[in-house]
């Protein structure tokens, strides 16, 4: 199981290193093949302005579940980096659906696969997470975290989404996954 000192490093050492770790939540979940990383300098980045009461489980400490909700629609969950009081996270973008499949399918009301996780509000959706999870420690119930098991071959690009720093290549995916939410090509 992946532990809180795993998250406690660079923003960017611990988006790389997602690919392909299996995230579950409470038995529901998959292989992660899409993430985007957003530091603490970035203008991009919830925390860029400071703290508020939306972002504040972004402030750490590291090993803690960051969830909002996007254009008030779509909940969206961040891993906590880095150290306590630097707002760094990493936005899970996208998960290959392995454990739940049926529940998955009745949350999100669709039966193909490829869209059940394919973006940050579905996966949240088909994961059931919610606000109820802003702040929680990832190394405990109702997550699981568990290293890949094999070595991934990556690929990386721009950021999708947003307005702001979207020049930077800091989207992360399982090179040749069909489960990302957007191609994935360098540059």
């Amino acid at each position: 199981m992946i532990r809180r000192s795993f998250f406690a490093r660079s923003v960017h050492e611990v988006a790389r290193e997602l690919i392909a770790a299996t995230f579950l939540v409470e038995g529901v979940g998959g292989k992660i093949v899409e993430v985007e990383a957003y530091h603490h300098e970035d203008p991009a980045a919830h925390g860029y302005g400071g703290r508020t009461a939306r972002n504040a489980s972004m402030f750490g400490p590291p090993g803690h579940a960051y969830v909002y909700r996007s254009y008030g629609i779509h909940w969206c969950v961040n891993f906590v980096c880095e150290a306590e009081d630097v707002a760094d996270a990493v936005l899970i973008r996208a998960l290959e659906p392995t454990h739940g499949l049926e529940t998955m399918r009745e949350r999100r009301g669709l039966e193909d696969n490829r869209l059940l996780c394919a973006g940050p509000g579905r996966l949240c959706e088909a994961l059931g997470i919610t606000g109820e999870h802003d702040g929680l420690r990832l190394d405990r119930p109702p997550f699981r975290l568990e290293p890949r098991a094999e070595r991934a071959e990556l690929v990386r690009g721009r950021r999708v989404g947003i307005t702001r720093a979207a020049d930077l290549p800091w989207r992360y995916g399982l090179a040749g996954s069909r489960y990302l939410s957007r191609p994935l090509r360098p540059g």
